[in-house]
């Protein structure tokens, strides 16, 4: 396990410390789970770039992979209506 030293402002320090408190964890803990977190959105956000790229370029599979994604969108739509 690599180890990293990193030096927050004093009111982002603050602020991981109350919710830290809040939640009854160590500061370390939660900001390594933060990390971990935000870390997760940035790649998910960068594979729907990377959807949306393809999509507008007219990839074929990428028209696939969208209809893939509505469809339970629209049988939660047909659902309502019954």
């Amino acid at each position: 396990m690599a180890r990293l030293n990193l030096t927050l402002d004093d009111d982002t320090y603050g602020s991981l410390k109350r919710h830290a408190s809040r939640l009854s964890r160590a500061p370390a803990g939660l900001a390594r789970e933060l990390v971990q977190e935000g870390l997760e959105r940035r790649e998910a956000a960068e594979r729907r770039r990377a959807l949306v790229q393809d999509y507008l370029a007219g990839r074929d599979d990428a028209r696939a992979l969208l209809d893939d994604f509505e469809l339970p969108q629209i049988d939660l739509l047909d659902d309502d209506e019954a």
